[in-house]
C-alpha cells in the first residue's frame, strides 16, 4: 500500500508528518509523494482562521479525488483534528480516520483498523510518551531539518489557542534529542533548526529549571555546519544562553523572538510577560554581545482595544529598533481564547490598513539593512538549481530561516555546484528581502 503525507502549518508540525512517514515506513507503507498516495495523510494546521480555512479547502480537494478513485484511503491528522474532531467526523464522512496529536504513536494500529472496513475516530489527550524513540523520515533527504525539543505550550497568552490544541509545555529528554540530531546529521543535514512553541522554556518541566543552553551546546558540539535557533521568549534568553551563542561558531547570530506589540497596555491584555523597556534593554545587550546579530519578530495587528496611540507606538518601535527580519498578522478571535470575548474588537478594515502600514515599514528597514551587505561576502546554504545553462542557485545565508525569510541568488558562471553545498559569494545587489551575488568559492 501506498502512502504519502500532505503537510500544513508550522515546522512544529512537519515534523510530526516525518514521524508518521517513518511509522509507516516501518509498518510496511510504500512512500510516495502525496500525489501518487492510496492512503493520503494530510496534516492539519487549526492555529488561527486563516490556516483552519486552508485546511478544509485541502481536506476537500482529498475528498473530491477519492470520489474519483485516486485515493483509497483519507486520513486527517494534526491539529485541526485535535480541536474539532466530532464536527470533522459527522461532517465529512468521506474522512476514514480522524487522529489526534497525542495518537501519532499509534497510526499504524489504527489505519490497520481502517483496512478492515473500521471508520475511526481516534482523538484524546494531546499527550504521549515524549521519552520514545520514534522512526522519522525526511520526505526528501534534505540539506535542513528541525528538531522538536518540546510540545505545547504553558504561557496562555489571551489570544493564543495552541495550549488548547497541544496543551501544556513538555520537554522531550536531552539524550533523546541528541541521537535524534546524530541522525539527522549522519544523513547528510547541514542545517538543525530548534524549534519548539517556547523553545526558551526547554527542560523547565523535565529538569526544573531551563536547559536550552546546556541543549545547544551539546547539540552544536555534533558538528552540524548551522545551528539555528526559533521561538525564543524574550525572558527566556539567558546569559548562559548568550554565552553558548558566542561561543560556538556553528549556531547562527540569528534569534527569533516573537514579541506582538510594544504598546505596555496591549501586551498585558494578551497576557505577554516582561516589560518593553526590558525587551529594548535585551536588544541592545545581545547587539553589543554577538556582533553580526539579526533579529526576527513578529506583530500582531487589531489586537481588541488597540488603539491609534497603541498602534503608532508599535511603528515608533519598529522604527527605533530596526528588526532585520520581521512578520505581521492580523488579529483574528478564536473560540475559547480569553481574548475572543473582550470588548473593543477592531473592524477588519483597520486591522488591513494597521497591517499595510507594518509591511510597508518593515520593507524599508529590510531594504536598507540588505543595501549595507552590497560588496560583502557571505556564506550561503544551496537550496535549489534555477538555471543550469546559467549557473543560477538560490540559497540563504546565515541570517535567514528556511521558509520564511528572503534569499540568495547566486549566479556561479558554470562552476558546477550540488544542491547542499556551502559556498562564499560576493552580494552585488539586493531587493526589499532578497539578495543576488556572484559565486566566489
Amino acid at each position: 500500500m501506498t502512502a504519502g503525507i500532505i503537510s500544513l502549518g508550522c515546522p512544529k508540525n512537519q515534523v510530526d508528518s516525518e514521524v508518521m512517514l517513518g511509522l509507516l515506513k516501518a509498518a510496511g507503507y510504500d512512500i510516495v509523494p502525496p500525489d501518487r498516495a492510496r492512503v493520503l495523510i494530510i496534516n492539519t494546521c487549526g492555529f488561527i482562521t486563516p490556516a483552519k480555512e486552508e485546511a478544509i479547502e485541502v481536506i476537500m480537494d482529498a475528498v473530491r479525488r477519492k470520489m474519483q478513485g485516486q485515493i483509497e484511503l483519507l486520513v486527517v491528522a494534526g491539529c485541526l483534528a485535535q480541536r474539532y474532531p466530532q464536527q470533522l467526523y459527522d461532517e465529512i464522512p468521506e474522512i476514514d480516520l480522524l487522529l489526534g496529536t497525542g495518537e501519532i504513536p499509534r497510526l499504524p494500529l489504527w489505519l490497520s483498523r481502517v483496512r478492515q472496513g473500521e471508520r475511526v475516530l481516534a482523538v484524546g489527550s494531546p499527550h504521549y510518551d515524549y521519552s520514545q524513540q520514534l522512526p522519522r523520515l525526511l520526505p526528501v533527504p534534505g540539506i535542513t531539518a528541525y528538531l522538536k525539543i518540546a510540545e505545547g505550550c504553558s504561557n496562555r497568552c489571551a489570544y493564543c489557542a495552541i495550549p488548547l490544541i497541544r496543551g501544556p509545555l513538555r520537554s522531550r529528554p536531552r539524550d533523546l534529542l541528541l541521537r535524534e540530531a546524530e541522525q539527522l546529521l549522519a544523513g547528510g543535514v547541514k542545517e538543525l533548526v530548534v524549534v519548539a512553541q517556547d523553545t526558551t522554556a526547554y527542560g523547565r518541566d523535565l529538569y526544573g529549571r531551563p536547559m536550552l543552553p546546556h541543549l545547544l551546546d551539546q547539540l552544536a558540539g555534533l558538528g552540524f555546519p548551522w545551528v539555528r535557533l526559533m521561538y525564543c521568549y524574550p525572558e527566556g534568553i539567558t546569559p548562559q544562553l548568550v554565552e553558548v551563542l558566542a561561543r560556538r561558531p556553528n549556531i547562527c547570530r540569528y534569534l527569533d523572538i516573537p514579541l506582538q506589540h510594544a504598546s505596555p497596555g496591549l501586551l498585558r491584555a494578551m497576557r505577554r510577560r516582561g516589560d518593553i523597556d526590558e525587551v529594548r534593554q535585551l536588544i541592545a545587550g545581545l547587539r553589543r554581545a554577538l556582533p553580526g546579530l539579526v533579529l526576527r519578530t513578529t506583530f500582531m495587528v487589531g489586537f481588541p482595544g488597540e488603539s491609534e496611540a497603541d498602534f503608532e507606538c508599535l511603528l515608533a518601535f519598529m522604527q527605533e529598533i530596526k528588526f532585520e527580519r520581521a512578520g505581521f498578522f492580523k488579529y483574528v478571535a478564536e473560540e475559547g481564547t480569553a481574548a475572543a470575548v473582550l470588548p473593543g474588537q477592531v473592524p477588519e478594515q483597520v486591522k488591513e490598513e494597521r497591517y499595510q502600514q507594518c509591511m510597508t515599514l518593515q520593507q524599508q528597514i529590510s531594504h536598507q539593512y540588505n543595501q549595507q551587505l552590497v560588496g560583502r561576502d557571505l556564506e550561503v546554504l544551496l537550496e535549489e538549481r534555477l538555471a543550469r545553462r546559467r549557473g543560477i542557485y538560490r540559497g540563504r545565508t546565515r541570517s535567514d530561516a528556511p521558509e520564511i525569510d528572503g534569499r540568495v541568488y547566486v549566479r556561479a558562471a558554470g562552476k558546477p555546484l550540488r544542491v547542499g553545498d556551502l559556498v562564499t559569494v560576493r552580494i552585488r545587489s539586493t531587493t526589499e528581502y532578497d539578495l543576488k551575488g556572484d559565486l566566489l568559492s
